[in-house]
């Protein structure tokens, strides 16, 4: 059976991160991705980033189902290939800084003239309006001017990062979803569109009913560590071998986990018989349980809280988290081998479609590892002409 998306191609001019991301499901689910990157290759090519065995993880983590080929696009002769390449396709995306795509002459309005219903889609880091679009984008800067990083981390403790490029990540996921929305007011308008992403924009998205809350009615919040602003118990607990969380979102947790605890009495206590005096009492009461829950193992604990119906887990370390048996069973780890590195395992596509099971896996591409096959199928260019090309430095 066809993957949803084949038939769909997609022109990437991304680079690391934030131009790649985007495309990972829609390759997995069968939309054709060409990377088209310059004489240097994408910038997450160096080894230098994540290496692993000579190659950088990053890029073999971000570029799985893409092809990839080598072009010039500074020179006439190589922009007239990307425009060949733009009439048979139906998405460029990038993550150039704004005003780049203009100079190189690759912006929505010279391809919509090649091609009506192309869809541009740009991921930058602030946007085209915003009076910082000039300025470098960096996931740390973008933690730190959307608030993030104010609420991230223990009280009375400096800033702390996200342990992931939140920002890097969150600006190509709502540019995944433009993509499929504007395909989708395609099918009904025949017109291609502009699809506009600012990194900033989709990490400030991601901070929901927080940014709600001071929006309409001024509350700043302190960072509160692992602990939850509204319920408590609701955070992590240091074990006698590590650390687990607890989580009483229900009174009926509370309950039971003073039982599973040997307190019962502590549900009785005035001051923590409901979560808002929880909330109240929190100083009162986090001591008392820390105690306890130092008194044994990880484990015990949580096989004793999960029998006893409350919601508990353990703090994995990553080992302990990917060697967990739901990745296999989910489909959320896949191989492949790439030259010079060997076989490599990385987290598969989390979008579970009932009629096809199983997404595509293909490694990534070596720099220009397909520029004679796209010359050729794609655009039908004999071999002579693709000759001329490699030689006259336009196409590697």
């Amino acid at each position: 059976m066809a993957l949803p998306l084949e038939g769909i191609r997609i022109l990437e001019l991304g680079q690391i991160i934030a131009g790649c991301f985007a495309t990972i499901p829609l390759g997995d689910l069968g939309a054709e991705v060409i990377k088209v990157e310059p004489f240097k290759g994408d910038a997450g090519r160096m080894p230098s980033v994540g290496n692993l065995r000579g190659a950088s993880a990053l890029f073999l983590t971000f570029n799985r189902n893409k092809q990839s080929i080598v072009l010039d696009l500074k020179r006439p002769e190589g922009l007239e290939v990307f425009y060949d390449l733009a009439r048979r396709s139906d998405v460029v995306i990038d993550n150039f800084r704004p005003g780049v795509l203009k100079r190189l002459r690759v912006d929505y309005e010279s391809l919509k003239t090649v091609n009506p219903r192309i869809i541009s889609c740009s991921v930058t880091g602030f946007g085209e309006e915003s009076p910082y679009r000039d300025r470098p984008s960096y996931d740390l800067v973008h933690q730190a001017m959307t608030g993030l990083m104010s609420i991230t981390g223990e009280p009375g403790r400096p800033p702390v990062r996200a342990g992931i490029p939140l920002a890097d990540l969150a600006g190509p996921i709502f540019a995944c979803k433009g993509i499929l929305i504007a395909l989708l007011e395609r099918e009904r308008t025949g017109e291609g569109q502009r699809v506009d992403v600012a990194m900033f924009d989709g990490l400030s998205a991601l901070l929901t009913y927080t940014a709600t809350l001071y929006l309409s009615q001024g509350e700043v919040p302190p960072p509160p560590g692992s602990a939850h602003e509204y319920m408590v118990p609701y955070q992590a607990f240091q074990t006698s071998d590590g650390h687990m969380v607890v989580v009483t979102r229900e009174e009926s947790f509370w309950r039971k986990l003073c039982q599973a605890l040997g307190r019962p009495e502590l549900a009785e206590d005035p001051r923590f018989a409901s979560n808002a005096a929880r909330v109240r009492h929190r100083e009162v009461l986090i001591p008392l349980l820390e105690e306890v829950f130092r008194r044994k193992r990880t484990d015990e604990w949580v096989a004793l809280l999960d029998e006893a119906g409350v919601p508990a887990a353990p703090v994995n370390t990553l080992d302990k988290a990917l060697d967990d048996p739901h990745h296999e069973l989910r489909d959320m780890v896949v191989r492949f081998d790439y030259p010079g590195v060997g076989p490599v395992r990385a987290l598969g596509n989390p979008i579970k479609l009932s009629r096809h099971p199983r997404a595509r896996c293909a490694p990534p591409p070596t720099l220009g590892q397909q520029t004679d096959e796209i010359l050729s199928r794609v655009l039908g260019y004999p071999p002579e002409r693709i000759e001329a090309l490699r030689r006259q430095g336009i196409a590697g």
